[in-house]
């Protein structure tokens, strides 16, 4: 499972950066509880890096052993479900009954939305700042990037403009801003973690081949959010559930996520590797 920190709560510095503005730096374990004790150890404030929060960093294990059942859930439907692979659709929707029991109120919810969707101004973000870092090692030893990296950095861009960019990058804020009026009503946000089941790495390099479509909206809104299993396709790929908490509420997403761990045996359960 992976587990994606608030903006700011996990130091970038020492990354290769894709962009600075939608970079998070998280943990991959196996548990969730392996999760709370890395996120411990690298959470906190870097007056070496701009981007981190001078905010304290609790004990993460704590909130593993609080009760559940007085979060409220929200279910934002558009555009986190749209267009799922029907397997995914059912393993999603049997965990979120599972986190029905677990829970206070399960209910459906809108994000807010801006002039440019939210998709765009990631794409536009993500495309300037992803160049402005590696233009320079493209330039002086290109062979060093796959072909299809090299490419889409290039390309990206080279369709662009300034004007374009700032405009992104302002409604990026107003959306950080506008994100934490949601959670007035509700403490996570669950999505499926992927609308479609994982590819192989051969394919992968094509830009159509994974749909990020449910997990970058969530690097725009700086959100932290962690993905665990809630099954396995027919061929015996992994699926995922996505549970996204307010700005620095990784505690509240541990706990939650803890929680339907316990309820379930996703987590013991791995694919069949044959090394060949």
């Amino acid at each position: 499972m992976g587990f994606k920190p608030t903006y700011g709560r996990v130091s970038n510095r020492g990354v290769v950066p894709l962009s600075w503005t939608l970079d998070h730096v998280g943990p991959l374990c196996r548990t969730v509880e392996d999760v709370a004790l890395v996120l411990g150890v690298i959470a906190g404030y870097d007056e070496l890096d701009p981007s981190t929060a001078e905010v304290p960093v609790p004990d993460y294990r704590s909130p593993l052993k609080i009760e559940t059942s007085k979060v409220r859930l929200g279910i934002p439907r558009t555009p986190f479900f749209d267009a799922l692979d029907p397997e995914i659709t059912k393993a999603v929707e049997a965990a979120i009954e599972v986190l029905r029991e677990l829970t206070a109120t399960i209910g459906e919810i809108a994000l807010p939305s801006t002039s440019i969707p939210v998709d765009e101004i990631y794409a536009k973000v993500r495309g300037v700042e992803g160049y402005a870092y590696h233009s320079q090692w493209i330039a002086e030893s290109p062979e060093k990037y796959q072909a299809a990296t090299r490419e889409r950095i290039v390309r990206n861009s080279a369709e662009i403009k300034a004007s374009a960019y700032a405009q992104a990058r302002r409604e990026l804020d107003l959306l950080r801003r506008e994100i934490k009026k949601v959670f007035a009503t509700v403490d996570l946000l669950v999505t499926p973690t992927l609308p479609s089941p994982p590819v192989l790495i051969t394919e992968s390099a094509s830009p159509t081949a994974v749909s990020i479509r449910n997990t970058s909206p969530f690097d725009v809104l700086g959100l932290p959010a962690i993905s665990i299993p809630c099954g396995f396709t027919t061929s015996g790929l992994p699926i995922g559930l996505q549970i996204v908490g307010a700005p620095f509420a990784e505690s509240t997403v541990l706990a939650l996520a803890y929680a339907y761990e316990r309820k379930t045996e996703w987590h013991k359960r791995h694919p069949a590797l044959n090394p060949a």
